[in-house]
């Protein structure tokens, strides 16, 4: 994995600066472009952007990594205009056909139209909710994770290009109770292992090539 498209999904809006995001996102930036070997693209959607230009940058990337506070237990609006946008210009166009089906059998096969095999993604998100709303009993998420509920979609999304799951990172109570050197130092460690172990996969593969 040497090409990363890393967007930021964060944007201004009431009283969300969404300056965690962009901090994180351009954390996660230097993370990589000194780095020898791979390449960097970025977007913030909260700036202009062309639909066809991003779509280039999909089509291009190794790893996406996605970066988006949760509002309302949602994306935020600006995010999802982006990807509304973006992969509606994808279609047909090196992201997906279809959605799969044929007219021969309409009730199987769905989501399996991606022409995004091979891609991997990595999705953070940052939430004004502590991590005990998730895992606790009785509390509000009643045991369900963030990426078996509210991101359940989203990763859905991404399988319909046909996109593979790297791995998540999820900061909690980052609004009443953020340390943000703390979580960029716990985020750059995790980058780090998951590079680690991507490069010592890659290595076995290698030899076993030439076994």
């Amino acid at each position: 994995m040497k090409n990363i498209f890393i967007i930021n999904g964060a944007h201004p809006f009431a009283h969300s600066g969404g300056k965690f995001n962009e901090t994180l996102y351009l954390n996660t930036i230097d993370f990589f472009t000194p780095k020898e070997g791979f390449e960097v693209k970025s977007t913030q959607v909260g700036e202009n952007y062309e639909p066809l230009e991003e779509v280039e940058k999909f089509k291009w990337a190794d790893l996406v990594i996605y970066h988006t506070p949760v509002w309302w237990f949602q994306l935020p609006f600006g995010f999802k205009k982006y990807l509304d946008e973006v992969l509606t210009a994808g279609h047909q166009n090196g992201l997906y056909t279809s959605d799969g089906r044929s007219s021969k059998n309409p009730e199987i096969n769905y989501g399996t139209g991606g022409l995004m095999q091979g891609t991997k993604y990595i999705l953070t998100t940052s939430w004004n909710a502590p991590k005990a709303a998730f895992t606790l009993k009785d509390e509000f998420f009643e045991q369900t994770s963030v990426d078996e509920g509210v991101m359940f979609g989203f990763h859905k999304m991404n399988k319909f290009m046909g996109m593979e799951l790297f791995a998540t990172h999820h900061f909690h109570d980052m609004e009443k109770n953020a340390d943000v050197p703390f979580e960029l130092n716990v985020y750059n460690g995790f980058l780090t292992e998951l590079f680690k172990e991507a490069n010592t996969l890659q290595e076995s593969l290698q030899t076993n090539d030439y076994a």
